[in-house]
């Protein structure tokens, strides 16, 4: 980090607007550092901060947003460059560049008072930033008022770094030690482009500006002192169950999902320390513990910068409507967690059971931390859920279900990503029991209001499947024995347990009655009507009502699985078409062979019919003329050839009418 300055020029008033170049607004840590500044006030970083003005400061943080482009006096002016044309400019910026030549660059960056290179995220800034300070130092003689480049750098530049006491790795380096940084073989360029920042000129951000520090070079970092591995544990127990794996150094470089770069940075040993920072800088810091301590405001940062949003349902109605294959069918599809209320119960027993049985000694300590309940509360809930299955025929009273499913949709899992909370609840009590506020002391009038119920459990979308008892009895009839055998779609308890829901819907408060009050209407869909076997039908309909997914989503091996299966789906279907066109193609062309036949056999019959016809039709003329013509005509061809007459028609035909017999 660098100041460029005439040497003529001493102290000088601070400018009320400053210019600031940032390159690549675009990319994570530069957009965010332009935001920040955005909302800064010139000058502001060189008073101190109370807990009144911090508290103020963040109560206004969201007003300040809504007016980021908006030109104040004594605010920071942000420019800067974009990686690609088509990047939407950031609503914080005043003017973004595409990628032009280097002399229009230069004339971009002696217009900004501040200039800011981040090297962290692109290879490809590194020269950039080395030709930007160099040229800006070759036009240091015609700045008309100070100008402050500051180079972003990465912590790689101190990757090979030796320890500085042997006997202790945990002495932390500080800015005072950054002329024995040792950077990592893959970063040369990194550290060369410090050196060249440092060689032109003396050296958070914004403190930076307002104070330019005299110090050559400076160590940004948190006051955390975790490992990778705190930080891994804080992320799997804030995201999923808290499990991690260790993997041997050897199989990381294995992992297709992990690239050099991000190797290179897993793979650093380092303790660092902030001293100037820390005792000189006025900071309004966001996670000055670090990211252990603040995961959570992490989490729900990167949560609605991605959209990572839980999907919620519960899929309610009779038994055997399809409610699992449903439910089975949409957590596939949404990635969720499909709840049953017997794993939960299983699961549940299973746990605590762990929890009272003796520890063996190879245990580990942070499975021991993990375990929140003591023994004795284990065990007396235990034994508690044994005693109410014995009385009840190994069935489980409300409280003791309600309480593990609201721990299980309590459970990061489901909180992350969202589940699928299959038949339960089913009746009024069970839901407001379930989804009710844990810190409601007592209950007061809510007429005319909504009910207090905890949203981080309650679904968002209910699914009420209905059909007709005649539809469902059928349905339960056609099922194989051995899918039927040991469930409750035997006959005795299939009718009771639907004559029981029938029972419990027709009340005046019924589980449905709930929701509506609490204005999560359901989706009501009649599986009867639809005809599917399968729900695949049902299935699209509630896709349709749910939108798309929302959550993880799908990773991308098994995107390039699922193109695959449709592509080789695609070509199944393609080959059955074109086996079906070329099946119909060869029954057209026999049906066309065969009617030709019938039509040449039919031709040759209508043929012998007309000639015996004819030879039917023409037997009196034929004995008509050998009776009385053929005679005559004979003796007239003979009289003619004997007289060879001129005209020998005219003698036949005067000789016919002379010996005609019948004038005779």
């Amino acid at each position: 980090m660098a100041e460029e300055e005439d040497g003529a020029a001493p102290t000088e008033k601070i400018i009320r607007i400053q210019r600031v170049f940032i390159n690549l607004l675009d990319t994570y840590s530069s957009r965010n550092i332009g935001k920040f500044l955005s909302n800064c006030i010139v000058g502001a970083s060189l008073e101190e901060i109370t807990e009144e003005e911090e508290e103020e400061e963040e109560s206004k943080s969201a007003i300040l947003e809504a007016s980021l482009a908006k030109l104040k006096e004594g605010t920071f002016q942000i420019v800067g460059t974009l990686s690609s044309p088509e990047s939407p400019r950031p609503n914080f910026a005043v003017e973004t560049y595409s990628i032009f030549s280097r002399e229009e660059l230069l004339l971009r960056l002696l217009e900004c008072d501040v200039i800011i290179y981040n090297i962290t995220e692109s290879t490809q800034q590194v020269e950039e930033a080395v030709w930007a300070v160099s040229a800006l130092n070759e036009e240091i003689i015609h700045f008309e008022k100070r100008k402050v480049f500051i180079l972003v750098s990465t912590v790689m530049t101190w990757a090979r770094s030796k320890p500085l006491d042997p006997d202790d790795a945990e002495v932390p380096f500080t800015e005072e030690d950054y002329r024995r940084r040792k950077h990592h073989p893959n970063f040369l360029d990194h550290i060369n482009a410090e050196k060249m920042v440092l060689k032109f000129g003396k050296n958070v951000i914004q403190n930076i500006i307002d104070h330019v520090p005299k110090i050559h070079y400076l160590v940004a970092v948190d006051e955390s002192v975790h490992t990778l591995e705190d930080i891994v544990k804080c992320i799997s127990k804030s995201t999923g169950p808290g499990k991690i794996q260790k993997l041997p150094k050897e199989n990381a470089f294995l992992t297709k999902d992990l690239t050099q770069e991000c190797l290179d940075h897993l793979l650093v040993h380092l303790r660092m320390e902030a001293l100037f920072v820390k005792e000189n800088f006025n900071i309004r810091w966001v996670a000055q513990a670090g990211i252990v301590e603040n995961i959570s405001a992490v989490l729900r940062e990167y949560k609605q910068s991605r959209g990572l949003l839980p999907i919620k349902i519960c899929i309610l109605g009779p038994p055997a409507v399809g409610k699992s294959s449903i439910a089975e069918g949409l957590s596939k599809y949404y990635k969720l967690h499909h709840i049953k209320i017997k794993d939960v119960i299983s699961e549940a027993i299973a746990k605590l059971e762990a929890i009272v049985a003796p520890k063996e000694g190879g245990e580990e300590e942070g499975e021991e931390e993990e375990e929140e309940e003591n023994v004795e509360d284990a065990q007396e809930l235990l034994d508690g859920v044994k005693e109410s299955m014995e009385q009840n025929a190994g069935r489980l009273e409300d409280q003791y279900v309600i309480r593990f499913i609201k721990e299980k949709l309590k459970s990061m899992p489901c909180r992350n990503q969202g589940y699928i909370l299959d038949g339960f609840p089913k009746t009024y009590d069970q839901a407001k029991d379930l989804f009710s506020q844990e810190d409601e002391e007592e209950e007061e009038d809510v007429r005319g209001k909504l009910f207090p119920f905890d949203k981080l459990i309650t679904p968002e979308f209910v699914c009420a499947l209905d059909a007709s008892d005649e539809f469902l009895k059928e349905r339960v009839m056609n099922l194989p024995e051995s899918v039927v055998a040991g469930t409750h779609y035997s006959q005795d308890r299939f009718l009771r347990a639907l004559s029981n829901y029938r029972d419990i819907n027709t009340e005046d408060e019924t589980v449905f009655n709930y929701f509506d009050e609490i204005e999560i209407h359901p989706i009501h869909i009649d599986v009867g009507k639809l005809e599917d076997a399968q729900n695949r039908l049902a299935i699209k309909q509630l896709i349709k009502e749910i939108g798309r997914p929302r959550n993880y989503g799908f990773t991308e091996e098994e995107k390039a699985e699922e193109e695959q299966r449709a592509a080789e789906e695609r070509l199944a279907r393609e080959a059955a078409e074109e086996a079906e066109r070329e099946r119909q193609e060869a029954v057209e062309t026999a049906q066309k062979i065969a009617r030709w036949e019938e039509w040449n056999k039919r031709l040759e019959e209508v043929k012998r019919e007309e000639r015996e016809l004819l030879e039917a039709q023409t037997i009196p003329l034929r004995n008509y003329l050998m009776t009385y013509v053929m005679p005559t005509l004979m003796q007239g061809m003979n009289e003619c050839c004997k007289v060879r007459p001129d005209d020998p028609v005219d003698f036949l035909a005067e000789y016919l009418f002379k010996k005609n017999p019948e004038t005779q």
